[in-house]
């Protein structure tokens, strides 16, 4: 019997694919989840009860989470990366770890086929079938959902007549939610003008005294708040979660284009992942030079929208992390951020490398490290081009 990787969510999708792998193309079935953090244990043990009860011959979770960190969300906030200066790229970015991760698990149980449960409406097909074929291109990729383009209606009874009746019930609002932020889809985000209710976020508001906390970072890396450090980057991010998310802060709508050309739009809460990224970046204003502050901009613009693609194994990459990486050797130091109900202020910075130094002047105020005429020459000529451009062109200025 020939083997199948399926990439398992234990949704009504994959529980379909599950079901019809077995029955109507006679597959050994074998699930796998990639769990990048957004699960909890309570979560991840019904997933694995439900696997079981379709009858795969087997269910692993495969745990990628500090995978999905080194990979991905450290380059993301080495580069401020906000999609459309919006989206912090929360569930999309995990494709490329889990993919990865469930390709290669293929690999070692000498699979036949993979599959996944997307439809052909969205990016996510095209990031499964990219990185499978990547990473294990001699290995079949079956796309069940997308071949066969069926209703929801007709997978829930072609279940029930194969004796499985599990609770398929259609939730108002599509919530995929990951360490590094929670999408939310509904009938709303389906339209151009309306937004989403209070009542469609999972973080509601239940703290109203305003707090402020420190970020420590590292190197770009946030490895403490208010003074307890952490070695594990994904408990920092998890911790400073549990204490934004009750300020219901971090929310936006995402307009963006998607893969397959048409414009897409998602509601989003990512608490912590804004509060870093912003902190980060207040702290490189800074600690780093004009140049490698414009430098990274444009970089970080291409690696974002890239990996968001899922365009991940392009050796471009590769380049564009090492620049990132190697900018951030002078981002250490303190931030300082008030917590507010719906709202977040980054309140100022503490760093050895700030170059804000008052040793050589203060803004607007007073200078200490050159003199009036040095600035009067340099006026002279910081402006000759333009200046010699007009005398030769004699165009109107």
């Amino acid at each position: 019997m020939k083997k199948v990787v399926l990439a398992f969510s234990g949704g009504l999708d994959t529980s379909y694919c599950a079901i019809y792998l077995a029955k109507e193309m006679g597959l050994e079935v074998h699930a796998a989840l990639a769990n990048t953090g957004g699960f909890s244990a309570d979560e991840l043990a019904d997933i694995r009860r439900r696997a079981l009860a379709l009858g795969v011959k087997s269910f692993v979770i495969l745990d990628v989470a500090h995978d999905y960190y080194e990979h991905s969300i450290r380059y993301m906030i080495f580069g401020n990366v906000l999609k459309n200066g919006t989206y912090p790229i929360s569930v999309s970015s995990e494709r490329i770890s889990q993919a990865t991760a469930i390709a290669k698990y293929a690999k070692e149980i000498g699979a036949d086929y993979l599959c996944h449960g997307s439809t052909g409406a969205g990016n996510d097909q095209v990031r499964f079938d990219m990185i499978f074929n990547i990473i294990a291109p001699e290995i079949e990729v079956i796309a069940l959902i997308r071949e066969k383009r069926l209703s929801r209606e007709e997978e829930i009874e072609y279940l029930r007549s194969h004796g499985v009746d599990f609770d398929f019930k259609k939730a108002e609002y599509s919530i995929n939610q990951g360490i590094w932020g929670t999408s939310v889809g509904g009938k709303e985000t389906l339209t151009s003008r309306e937004t989403l209710p209070e009542s469609a976020y999972p973080s509601q508001l239940k703290e109203h005294t305003p707090k402020r906390i420190t970020l420590t970072f590292e190197k770009g890396e946030l490895v403490g708040i208010d003074g307890k450090k952490y070695e594990d980057r994904i408990e920092a991010i998890q911790a400073l979660q549990a204490i934004a998310a009750p300020y219901a802060i971090g929310r936006g709508m995402h307009v963006g284009d998607t893969i397959i050309g048409i414009k897409g739009r998602v509601g989003f809460e990512a608490a912590a992942p804004m509060i870093i990224i912003k902190s980060h970046h207040m702290l490189e204003k800074h600690v780093l030079t004009k140049w490698q502050l414009f430098w990274k901009d444009q970089i970080s613009a291409f690696y974002g929208n890239h990996l968001h693609e899922g365009q991940y194994y392009d050796p471009v990459m590769r380049d564009m992390e090492a620049m990132l990486e190697k900018s951030q050797r002078m981002v250490s130091g303190d931030v300082y951020v008030e917590l507010h109900p719906y709202r977040f202020i980054v309140v100022g910075i503490d760093s050895p490398h700030d170059l804000m130094s008052s040793k050589f002047g203060a803004y607007g105020e007073t200078m200490s490290d050159w003199t009036s005429d040095d600035v009067k020459g340099f006026g002279t000529i910081f402006g000759n081009q333009n200046k010699i451009y007009y005398k030769i062109n004699g165009e109107d200025k």
